[in-house]
């Protein structure tokens, strides 16, 4: 489990092709700190685990071919800067939001517009993700715990997404870097999904 709060940018170094499956190496002098074999690390809003530390500021993890086919992990090669989070620890603070580091599918940055301060980004999503975003709702992209700012109507053949981003989250995370055509890693809120089946299923009876 993750908060969405990223705690360092780190760096592709390795990447090892499989037939179906990828092996990653990241440095990650943060992350790789306390990790041990078998600790969990969100790499850009994928959960992973660590198999292997070939140095204390780097750690490798499997990606088998479901993650790779759900998310921009497929297209990774070294030299990529992802973002880095370890797993939440029971007595921290929940300051983003519920992120199971489970990526649903991946959009693409449509735009950016700057404010003052800030910088208004709008992302194309799949239709299939669409109906799990709301205004005002929490979103999960490249790991990043946002709010979503802006979005399509729900009948746009093209729907949309927007997110504010504040200076913190442009200096601290790659979203800072990601231009028009970039692909990003897109987690929606879990608590939608479950009340969408729960809904399909109908009410029960409760026997006693």
């Amino acid at each position: 489990m993750f908060t969405g709060i990223v705690e360092e940018v780190g760096e592709v170094v390795a990447v090892e092709h499989g037939e179906a499956s990828a092996r990653l190496t990241v440095r990650g002098p943060l992350v790789t700190s306390d990790a041990v074999h078998g600790a969990s690390i969100c790499v850009d809003g994928v959960c992973l685990t660590v198999v292997d530390q070939p140095d204390p500021a780097s750690f490798t993890v499997d990606v088998m071919a479901e993650t790779l086919s759900r998310s921009s992990l497929r297209d990774v090669a070294p030299g990529r800067r992802v973002n880095l989070e370890r797993a939440l620890a029971a007595s921290a603070r929940l300051g983003g939001h519920i992120v199971q580091g489970h990526v649903d599918g991946t959009g693409t940055v449509l735009s950016r517009t700057p404010g003052d301060a800030w910088e208004v980004v709008r992302v194309a999503i799949p239709t299939g993700l669409a109906r799990y975003v709301v205004e005002k709702g929490s979103i999960t992209v490249d790991g990043t715990s946002l709010t979503v700012s802006g979005v399509s109507s729900v009948d746009d053949p093209a729907p949309w997404l927007e997110v504010s981003l504040i200076p913190t989250t442009l200096e601290l995370t790659t979203l800072g870097r990601r231009e028009p055509g970039s692909v990003v890693n897109l987690e929606v809120d879990v608590l939608a999904k479950y009340v969408e089946r729960l809904a399909a299923a109908g009410p029960r009876s409760v026997t006693p």
